[in-house]
């Protein structure tokens, strides 16, 4: 998900994933290489000594103009890639070009992407969380594109990124201190509230200093 943070709880959703997040894609093609879940974590490993550029693959959506994301057809041309080779999996150095090779590709369209956007509504910071950011190349990637197009660049520390209660949590206590009227104690679970009516109901609220 890309979000342009007008001021704090204020966001306007610029772009989203169309079907498969880039975390659930690197969990999917680690699903099809043997891998634990999450996968995330060993591929990032594994990609450490690979060669990027081994094997091509797509970059889905990446020359397209707007900030939306697709990951599925990544997915897809890994499994059809593994159907017809595979002894590639037996095989410890190619096992790792091919981490490489696929972690490239995801990390290119998020950067890129995300420059993109940074660029078209002129920030000046730009923050990253969620547990992809745990990447290391996501993160290398990041940091060379925003010191080049001198952009301030904020990341979660690693050991938060995928702690949802603890970003849940730190959502309310800046809510509470924003003075946003909290919602009945028994309210329906709203798993698909959109950011819009989020915004609707802070919009008064005075924005912390």
């Amino acid at each position: 998900m890309l979000l342009h943070v007008r001021k704090e709880l204020q966001h306007t959703l610029l772009g989203s994933t169309v079907d498969d997040a880039a975390g659930e894609c690197f969990d999917k093609i680690g699903k099809l290489i043997g891998l634990p879940y999450p996968a995330g974590p060993q591929i990032d490993l594994l990609a450490e000594q690979g060669n990027p550029r081994a094997f091509e693959f797509p970059r889905p959506m990446l020359k397209e103009a707007n900030d939306d994301f697709s990951f599925s057809g990544l997915k897809t041309s890994v499994r059809y890639f593994l159907r017809d080779n595979p002894q590639l999996l037996e095989q410890g150095q190619a096992l790792n070009d091919l981490c490489a090779s696929v972690q490239s590709a995801i990390v290119e369209v998020l950067v890129t992407k995300t420059m993109r956007a940074a660029r078209r509504v002129r920030v000046g910071c730009i923050t990253a969380s969620g547990g992809v950011t745990c990447n290391r190349a996501l993160r290398g990637q990041l940091a060379a594109a925003c010191q080049s197009n001198g952009i301030k660049l904020r990341l979660a520390d690693t050991a938060l990124c995928t702690d949802n209660a603890g970003m849940i949590a730190v959502l309310a206590e800046r809510k509470m201190m924003c003075h946003t009227q909290p919602g009945p104690l028994d309210g329906d679970i709203l798993p698909n509230w959109s950011l819009a009516e989020i915004n609707d109901n802070s919009d008064s609220a005075p924005a912390n200093r």
